[in-house]
């Protein structure tokens, strides 16, 4: 098989075949593919579908790039273990044949247009080469991802669904139809309360809820799984929405965000006999699944493994439940399977610990459908720089290696973005939930020489440096803490910004890049503002200003999860350590609004 020669001197040399009768998402292929090909070359490359077998045309002459059933010219034909995501790129005699799922057929074009050079960095920047006499090589490629659910929260993401689709992320970010869609949720997480409101069945069925100390509880309770009247209106309402909206095939049957698990005398006894609180959980979404199977057999039961749950029970979860493990008390400066922390472990009910990885490796052993719940960034503190750039492959491998077949990997929220290099973080995530074995390495030199140009050396050393410092002082580090952890200390940030000051000076006449770099700045002014004020009792009222001035002019919006940058910057004027403590639950403020 020889190259295929695409242009000469910005002349086109071949075309763009879809089938006669073209699937929304093989159309959508087919013209991306020829956007990129005609920007690239300055060729006018046209897309054209095959003629119906009943026309005695050839359809168009010379060299293709053929899509879907029109590449069965080539021999190139889809086939069962591609499923919605996989494809298949291969060059035949006298063009190229791409086929793939519903998704694949999309990713394989992005990934053709990889091979010649384009990358999809953010959505605002992309790189792509400019060459009027335009060959690709022989090719030969199928690419099947391990993990069917792929999906983090990163704002570029979720606010651009056709970025996320070059990025080949298929979770819940709004992805149309005709540009793949998407594995969504009819119910996401912490649905208990959603299920039986205590609000309005607590007064007359106390023994729906927990039984904590030996009462039936009210306030940030769960659901007592051992009563067969919770059993049955959980049933019927997991039918009703699934009867709603037939094509979301997963619905989330889980523990509400606290603890208050039921401890009354049959959950307890379950939960005994099973080693693990997730015992009587796992019973109760069997019974749910079970009963569910008949009328929807392709729907999927979610639950959560967290917190008090984490643990792995000696009941299997059926084949159609779907068990979410979430590593919210791990350390993410160290790899899971290496990090050594005790104060990491969860307890059992006979009172013995277990780490993360442990209960990874349990779940892996009577689960056959486990995904994951990750975190990826500090979420009190969003600017804090986060050192977990050493962790995000061996953990995606760790993942994978314990039969995982789903991640959602946690990232900041904000609807504006954030500070500590994000669009870096989100990339990477992206390309080890496709494939936990690519090389990182590259996939990050790429995107920090593009991104920030001649600053580049000083923003790989920057994140070198921080992560230097938790490995050999061996300092762990969680999802939610505050500022004044000691990889954050008075000299390391001067050291830090020593760093990124030669940074900015290597960019200082490039606007774009020097904002860029200005952004992380952002991360150690925060860091420096809040620890002056918590630690000093020390405002100083024009940097502030200025910090705050600036966080606005980039366009970001939260830096703390759950509460406006209006509200943080209250709590440290008033001397609070998040603006959460304003109010009598965390989420009191509610969603972000612009």
């Amino acid at each position: 098989m020889a190259e295929l020669r695409i242009a000469t001197d910005g002349r086109p040399l071949a075309s763009i075949i879809t089938p006669h009768h073209p699937s929304p998402q093989e159309q959508y292929a087919a013209d991306e593919l020829a956007h990129y090909l005609r920007l690239m070359t300055g060729a006018h490359i046209v897309c054209v579908a095959e003629p119906a077998a009943e026309d005695t045309r050839t359809g168009s002459p010379g060299p293709v790039i053929a899509l879907g059933a029109a590449a069965s010219r080539f021999g190139v034909r889809a086939d069962d273990g591609l499923g919605e995501d996989g494809f298949i790129v291969r060059s035949g005699e006298g063009g190229i044949g791409i086929v793939g799922g519903r998704r694949g057929i999309i990713y394989g074009v992005y990934e053709l247009l990889e091979q010649t050079g384009c990358r999809f960095f953010t959505p605002r920047c992309e790189r792509v080469p400019c060459v009027t006499n335009l060959s690709i090589p022989a090719l030969d490629l199928r690419q099947v991802p391990v993990l069917e659910y792929r999906y983090h929260n990163y704002t570029d993401f979720v606010r651009n669904p056709r970025f996320a689709v070059k990025n080949r992320i298929n979770g819940p970010v709004p992805i149309k139809d005709r540009f793949g869609g998407r594995m969504d949720y009819h119910w996401f997480v912490h649905t208990f309360e959603h299920i039986l409101d205590p609000a309005e069945w607590f007064g007359s069925h106390p023994e729906y809820f927990s039984m904590v100390d030996g009462k039936r509880v009210s306030e940030r309770t769960q659901l007592c799984l051992s009563n067969p009247d919770v059993l049955r209106i959980t049933i019927d309402k997991v039918l009703a929405a699934l009867e709603s909206d037939p094509g979301k095939r997963l619905i989330s049957v889980s523990q509400n965000d606290w603890y208050n698990y039921c401890t009354c005398p049959d959950c307890a006894r379950i939960d005994k006999a099973e080693g693990s609180y997730a015992g009587s959980l796992i019973r109760f979404v069997n019974q749910v699944a079970e009963a569910v199977e008949p009328r929807f057999p392709d729907a999927i039961i979610d639950t959560l493994a967290y917190q008090y749950s984490r643990p792995a029970p000696r009941t299997r979860p059926r084949h159609n439940v779907c068990v979410r493990l979430c590593s919210i008390e791990s350390c993410f400066a160290h790899p899971l399977d290496a990090c050594d922390d005790p104060s990491r472990r969860v307890v059992r009910p006979d009172g013995s610990r277990s780490s993360f990885i442990r209960d990874l490796e349990d779940w892996a052993k009577v689960c056959d459908r486990l995904y994951i719940w990750d975190y990826t960034t500090c979420f009190a503190h969003y600017p804090a720089p986060f050192p977990n750039w050493r962790v995000l492959q061996p953990n995606m491998q760790a993942f994978v290696r314990n039969n995982v077949r789903g991640v959602f990997e946690q990232a900041c929220g904000a609807v504006g973005g954030s500070t500590d290099l994000n669009e870096l973080r989100a990339y990477l995530i992206a390309k080890l939930l496709w494939d936990p074995d690519c090389d990182v390495d590259r996939h990050r030199e790429e995107f920090v020489q593009t991104y920030y140009g001649e600053a580049a050396p000083m923003v790989q050393q920057y994140l070198d440096t921080i992560c230097d410092v938790v490995e050999q002082r061996a300092i762990h580090v969680g999802f939610n803490d505050q500022c004044d952890q000691a990889y954050l200390s008075d000299d390391l940030l001067d050291r830090y910004g020593s760093i990124l000051d030669r940074a900015a000076r290597a960019v200082s006449a490039d606007p774009i890049r020097s904002m860029r770099v200005d952004r992380i700045r952002l991360s150690i002014r925060w860091v420096r503002l809040k620890n002056r004020a918590m630690r000093d009792g020390v405002r100083d009222q024009q940097e502030v200003v200025r910090f705050f001035t600036d966080w606005k002019a980039h366009g970001l919006t939260r830096i703390d999860e759950w509460v406006s940058a209006e509200t943080t910057h209250h709590a440290l004027v008033a001397g609070l350590r998040r603006g959460t403590e304003f109010y009598d639950h965390w989420t009191a403020e509610g969603p972000e609004e612009l």
